[in-house]
Order: C-alpha cells, then structure tokens, then sequence
C-alpha cells in the first residue's frame, strides 16, 4: 500500500495526553532527560541531547528542543506509533493538527499540586481575551493556537532529529520531516520598541532598587535579558560605565557600555544588598532575589518582575522589547555607526542589525496623520490668481465660491 492510501486520520478534536514530562536534573553533564509515563527515560532522545551537548549548545537550546520532542512524543504516544516507524504521513498529520490544535493551558506549580485541573483551577488574575490586541501597545496577546513561528520550530527540532539518527543509523531510512514540506511561513516580526513616556511609566511602577538598575540596563546596553543575569559582582566597572555579560550564543565573555544613570541605581541596589545581609564576594552572581533565603536572581523571576509593572499599566511589553529599545535608539542616532550597534548586539550579520533602522509604528503613524493634516490645509487654502488678473474681476466672472 502506498503512503498516499492510508487512511487519513481526523484530529480535528484529538488533544494531547499528558503522558510523560521533561525533567531538569541541574546537572552540567545531563541537563535534562524526557521521561515516558512510567518514569523511564526515552534513550533516542537522551542520545539526541549528548550530540545538542556535544555541539556545544547551551542547557536552554536543550530544554527547547526538548519541549518539541515531548510534544511530538505524546502524539506518538497516543496514537501507538513506534518513533523510529513514524512516516511522513504521520509526519504531516503532526503538521496538520498543530495548525488547528489549542494550546494547553498551564497550571501554577501550587495549583498542580493542590490536584487542580486547568477546569478547575481558581482565576487568581482577570482573565484576557487571547489574540486581542493590547489596548496600550498594540500588541496582541498570545492566542489559544500555536504560532506560525512555534510550528516552524518544532518543526526544524524534530527533522534535525531524525536527520541525527538517519546519519547514525539508528532511525528510518527516510526522515519523516523533509526539508521544507510541512514548514509553515513565518511572517516577519519588526522589533518593537517601547516608546519613551511608556518605558518612563513602566520605570515607575517598579518599587525597588534592584528592578531599576535592571531596567536600566537593559535599556542602555542592550544585552538579552538573560545575559544581563549572567554578570558578576566584579563585572561592574563603573569608573569606566563598563558592565561585563557572557553572550548567549558564543558563551563570549564581552563588556558592553552602559549609562550613567544605571550604575547610580545599581549603587543604590548595592548599598540595600550591604544592610540586609546579601552575600558579597567578586565572584558572586550580580543580581539576587529581594528576600531570605538569598537566591541568585533567575530569568524566571526577572520576567515575573516586569509582568508586575506591567499588569498595574494594563500593558503587555516583554524583556525583549527593552533590548528593541536600547537597539532602536542606538541606530537611529546619527552619531552611532551601525557597525558599532551590531558589536554592542553581538549580531554576526549586519543586516540583522539593520532592521533597528526602521522607523516605529507610533512613527510612522505621526508622520502619516501629518501628511493628511498638510493635505486637508492644502485643499482649504483659497487659491492665488494668476499674475495679471485682478482678483475682484474673477469674482464678478465667477462669483465668491471661486
């Protein structure tokens, strides 16, 4: 029987079971390992995160691959289907229900261990229409399907993955996920940056020092938000407004300039740090959690900080966008040469660079409403005879409307 005589499956209200989980040992040498539903760990897959390892990717690329691989797991899973016999039709239907699939909806760690269920869970915030655009920023909430760019992920982890064990030969003959086939089209996203009254009143809303100097520095250094937590108490240079990160990509040790103002709030942090007790050391992590037991702060708690400040403004900016920010000011600056914002992003192409040089949405929207503005001026501005007529002669030809 051909693969195009199978018969075609209707997933159309398939959901997931949530068999099996992706477990983070803290570990260096095995980060993470997917588990099935008796506990074991799935060793095609373990195999897969060595070679990740061995490629020198970094334990986040590891969790990220892995949460795609579970996914694909559980539906083969579902549907009893060994992964070394997956074929392209079970490829395409993965594909497929991916388009119309809901998301599941997370629980709360203390929510899952209470027993709830994502029905039963309590509404602990107003809950938000999902895909509706931010009334402040524009931007839309993420919505019940998953993303074009999610699919085109999970898509680029699971055809690497067969390709690793098709060279090895350990897998099928024939990757399920051909290069191509069942990729959707991403749509490009423009960097988004936020506005500078709105990152002022975000800037208000934080309560505490350490918060401050984060966005701060995020907003002037332009250092992904995880790499700005990578720095250490000797990392901070202010004599020379130098603060060292270690770039996520390259693993680089790179010290990046930053404002004045950022090194005065982190001062200010320092000083809290001193009285409370915070442990000190030119060794130690930088940036630590507000309360007892000290904890180095995490990007988790970071994000969790922001989402705050953003919830008492009703807006839905990301850690992201405070990097866009210090991109988009750089680059827009005369002064700046773009090759010197690509150093200070650590972009290996410059023309990943150059898209910090378009003009913002609340830009271009100004500069739109200003050309109609000229034109409507324009039309209710009476019109100049011509040199050698008398004005009061048109009138009596034409009459006043002309």
């Amino acid at each position: 029987m051909l693969q195009g005589d199978l018969p075609e499956r209707d997933l159309t209200a398939f959901v997931l079971p949530e068999i099996g989980r992706l477990h983070g040992t803290g570990e260096w040498w095995t980060p993470y390992q997917l588990l099935g539903s008796s506990g074991a760990v799935v060793e095609p897959v373990q195999v897969f995160f060595t070679e990740l390892q061995a490629e020198d990717k970094p334990a986040s690329t590891i969790r990220s691959y892995g949460m795609d691989l579970l996914r694909w797991w559980r539906f083969l899973w579902a549907l009893d289907i060994e992964w070394n016999r997956a074929t392209r039709t079970d490829a395409r239907d993965f594909s497929r229900w991916m388009h119309v699939a809901n998301k599941p909806q997370r629980l709360h760690w203390r929510h899952r261990k209470a027993g709830y269920t994502a029905e039963t869970a309590p509404q602990t915030v107003r809950k938000k229409i999902a895909g509706t655009p931010n009334a402040i920023t524009g931007k839309p909430s993420p919505g019940p399907r998953y993303a074009a760019r999610t699919r085109a992920h999970c898509e680029t982890v699971l055809r690497t993955f067969y390709d690793s064990h098709l060279a090895e030969g350990t897998g099928p003959i024939i990757n399920p996920f051909p290069l191509g086939r069942y990729r959707p089209t991403v749509p490009k996203r423009a960097p988004r940056r936020i506005p500078d009254e709105m990152f002022n009143a975000l800037f208000a809303a934080l309560r505490h020092h350490r918060d401050r100097a984060l966005l701060a520095f995020w907003v002037s250094h332009a250092a992904r938000a995880e790499e700005l937590l990578t720095s250490r108490q000797r990392d901070a240079l202010p004599g020379e407004q130098l603060l060292g990160v270690v770039r996520k990509g390259t693993h680089a040790y790179q010290q990046v300039p930053c404002s004045a103002d950022a090194f005065v709030w982190l001062r200010l942090y320092q000083e809290e740090n001193r009285r409370d007790g915070v442990p000190q050391g030119k060794a130690l992590p930088l940036w630590w959690t507000l309360r007892r037991p000290w904890r180095p702060l995490k990007y988790d708690a970071a994000r969790a900080m922001f989402n705050r400040a953003n919830d008492l403004l009703g807006s839905n900016w990301t850690l992201h966008d405070l990097r866009h920010t210090a991109a988009y000011r750089m680059a827009r600056d005369p002064k700046v040469s773009l090759t010197d914002v690509q150093w200070v992003l650590a972009h290996a192409h410059l023309s990943t660079t150059q898209i910090y040089l378009q003009a913002g949405n609340d830009e271009v929207i100004e500069t739109i409403r200003a050309h109609h503005a000229r034109r409507s001026a324009a039309a209710q501005r009476p019109s100049v005879p011509a040199p050698g007529y008398r004005p009061e002669s048109l009138r009596t030809l034409f009459g006043e409307s002309r």
